[in-house]
């Protein structure tokens, strides 16, 4: 009785394999020999799109995180500083 039961299991587990098997080959076929290449080509693209409105995103975070800071600095009083940190100012020692 347990014999038959572990029999059982493994043509099941063996005609699943065959089965697989037989699957991938046939799309192999039907997507012709570059179809790897062609999906890694793809996928690099998805990641390429997504990489750039992310790039958009963190960008546009940051000038409105300036915004706010300058804004603030402004209802304080103070004058914000130069684009680039004041380059060409003294700045309290020598080079």
């Amino acid at each position: 009785m347990l014999g038959e039961g572990f029999a059982g299991k493994a043509v099941g587990t063996v005609a699943t394999g065959v089965a697989g098997v037989v699957a991938v080959e046939a799309f192999k076929r039907w997507a012709g020999p570059r179809w790897a290449h062609r999906a890694a080509v793809q996928a690099t693209t998805w990641g390429l799109r997504v990489t750039r409105e992310a790039e958009v995103a963190a960008e546009t975070a940051r000038l409105y995180g300036a915004d706010l800071v300058a804004e603030a600095r402004e209802r304080l009083g103070e004058t914000a500083p130069p684009p680039g940190g004041g380059l060409g100012s003294d700045h309290g020692h020598e080079h």
